[in-house]
């Protein structure tokens, strides 16, 4: 098998991916489970209903491979939670149906894929890769370049470059920093308060407008004319992810 083991898809910290796959099958769970480890993924393997959700809560995924069949339900259900509590996680289906309307039946119920039994195991890298990727996950420092890359938002650490579409954007080093720490955190909810903690290295004294300040600056500058990749969490914070390819 032609795997990209040597440049492993990781987050863009470099910690790496987690990948939950649910199977009553315990043998193909097991060489899915041994095949995705090898990638350099964390891997964690549930066989029902109830396992599957228990492990999502703890094991906290960025995708799930989810069969459509499980003894105590379906993985629809299991998807309808996931979605309840982790709504970007990735999910790929694998399904014994093959008939349009249940292929339908996945997708409209939120699954990004699917594939179906049979399939080859190049297939189902494949196609989590491309979830991953376009979920903002990207190769750390290939090359020995310490780039970041979220949708089409690409940043070179080393030489303080940003792009978006191709296009350079010009910074301020704290707009930089600030950008650096959302791109380090996509998909991620982040406080203004943990913000202010990363970018500026202590407390304003309360003076959170601070950050609002700067992300509607950011905002300016990455989202003006494009579709939003910075978005306000009520009650929570920010968070950067992805714009819809």
């Amino acid at each position: 098998m032609n795997s990209t083991a040597q440049h492993p898809l990781t987050h863009p910290d470099g910690s790496p991916v987690r990948i939950l796959v649910v199977d009553d099958e315990p043998d193909l769970a097991e060489v899915l489970s041994g095949v995705l480890e090898y990638e350099g993924w964390q891997v964690r393997t549930a066989g029902d209903v109830a396992g599957a959700v228990a492990e999502a809560r703890a094991f906290r995924p960025d995708a799930v491979v989810l069969d459509v069949m499980l003894p105590d339900g379906d993985g629809l259900s299991v998807l309808k939670q996931l979605r309840a509590e982790q709504p970007e996680v990735c999910v790929l289906f694998l399904t014994a149906r093959d008939s349009v309307e249940d292929r339908i039946a996945g997708i409209t119920a939120g699954g990004d894929d699917y594939v179906t039994k049979p399939f080859s195991l190049e297939e189902v890298l494949a196609r989590l890769r491309g979830l991953l990727r376009r979920a903002g996950m990207t190769r750390a420092r290939e090359h020995g370049a310490a780039v970041l890359a979220v949708g089409d938002l690409v940043m070179d650490e080393d030489a303080r470059e940003v792009t978006r579409g191709g296009e350079l954007v010009d910074l301020s080093p704290t707009e930089f920093e600030l950008l650096r720490y959302l791109m380090r955190n996509p998909r991620r909810v982040l406080s203004k308060a943990q913000i202010l903690d990363r970018v500026w290295s202590y407390d304003f004294g309360g003076q959170a407008h601070i950050v609002e300040l700067y992300i509607s600056y950011l905002r300016r500058k990455i989202d003006a004319g494009r579709e939003p990749m910075i978005h306000t969490v009520r009650g929570a914070g920010y968070l950067l992810k992805a714009a819809a390819w």
